[in-house]
């Protein structure tokens, strides 16, 4: 697949949107990108920390347990959060890395919601002695401490945003406008396919070793491909890792799973898919939440990370070509999910990640015969203790 155009545009989504300011950095970007994913000396650099250092490749496991609660489904579970830092985080954030140490920036700032990319961006900060800011909503600080406090150990610097409804959204916004103010010795590692092109584009390529394991790893299993794709979706960036690999392959279905919250119908929910219309936010046009006159609506998910009103433009584009299905999993159904994980298999999945297991019920209900899945199993649970115990 050849998307996207040189514009950045995924059919008619994604683009560049953002202040004069930012242009030529981004085309900066650009240019040492594309020449980077050419260079075997930087692949080889990436291969090496992936490897080494974050412990890639990740098992695909098939979860035995798991499987006997459907009468349909032989479940797969490809183990990202095994990796270094507990997520597929890491991924995109020694990659952007290695990048911002090519364009010799010496300040690195990020945007975390679940936290888990903000760890990601202290942890590969730390690795490469760098300076290290996250912007945090103040509520995503108080949900996520324990990831708070890990970026802290680290070294970074995490700053809190009091504005909107102090979550992802507005701590994105925040690190946009430090970037602006920024941009000679700053790099900005966006946490998803998200963001200007070319974002969108970097992160999937950084993050589709996910599928191109997994691809490799369930053919050697089984000797043929899987029925089903399974994965969360916030902004989506675990899910295009997984996806893209299988994008070519009709027969294999793709299903991303965004929340639903208290439920789609009650405007309480962060499917921006599913329930969103066009628009533009954070620099690329996508499916968003938004009113009849554009103004951004305030998102909401159990899962911080899903707790966003907008996704990634290449997102939007599979839903627009049919090559995708998104469903919306509520708040309710994802702790299901989460129990069901955790008791069957002894694997605590990340809230995020529990949207996924939380579709399966459905998709048994859906198929004829068997069927085989790969889930991506995005993160590890560890962060959501607070937020479980509460609940469970």
């Amino acid at each position: 697949m050849s998307l996207p155009d040189k514009f950045g545009h995924f059919g008619e989504f994604g683009g560049k949107y953002v202040p004069e300011t930012l242009m030529a950095v981004l085309e900066e970007l650009e240019t040492t990108f594309t020449k980077a994913r050419h260079d075997k000396k930087f692949k080889d650099e990436f291969a090496h920390y992936l490897k080494e250092y974050a412990g890639r490749p990740t098992n695909l496991y098939l979860a035995k347990r798991l499987s006997s609660h459907f009468k349909h489904l032989k479940v797969y579970l490809k183990r990202e959060d095994l990796l270094h830092t507990g997520a597929h985080k890491i991924n995109n954030t020694l990659g952007q890395i290695i990048l911002a140490k090519r364009m010799g920036k010496t300040r690195i700032i990020a945007e975390t919601g679940a936290g888990q990319h903000g760890v990601a961006t202290a942890t590969a900060a730390a690795l490469f002695g760098l300076k290290c800011e996250i912007y945090m909503g103040e509520e995503d600080i108080h949900r996520q401490s324990l990831n708070v406090f890990r970026m802290k150990l680290m070294g970074a610097k995490v700053v809190p945003v009091t504005s909107g409804s102090k979550t992802l959204k507005d701590a994105m916004n925040e690190a946009i406008r430090d970037w602006v103010t920024n941009v000679n010795d700053t790099f900005y590692i966006i946490g998803s396919v998200a963001g200007p092109h070319p974002y969108p584009l970097m992160v999937r390529e950084f993050q589709s070793v996910i599928g191109l394991e997994a691809r490799k790893q369930f053919v050697m299993k089984e000797k043929k491909l899987p029925d089903y794709l399974v994965a969360c979706v916030g902004g989506g960036s675990n899910a295009m890792g997984l996806f893209h690999a299988f994008f070519n392959d009709k027969k294999v279905k793709i299903v991303g799973v965004e929340a639903a919250g208290h439920g789609l119908a009650s405007g309480q929910h962060s499917a921006a898919v599913c329930a969103g219309e066009t628009g533009v936010l954070h620099g690329s046009k996508s499916k968003l939440l938004q009113t009849a006159d554009g103004q951004i609506k305030i998102a909401h998910s159990i899962a911080a990370g899903l707790d966003y009103p907008g996704v990634g433009p290449e997102h939007s584009y599979y839903k627009s070509i049919g090559r995708a299905d998104y469903i919306g999993v509520t708040d309710k159904e994802a702790i299901e999910g989460l129990k069901l994980l955790s008791q069957s298999e002894g694997i605590i999945p990340a809230l995020e990640t529990s949207h996924a297991i939380g579709y399966l019920s459905k998709l048994d209900a859906k198929v004829k015969g068997k069927a085989s899945v790969i889930v991506c199993l995005s993160g590890r649970g560890d962060k959501d203790v607070n937020t479980m115990k509460d609940l469970i």
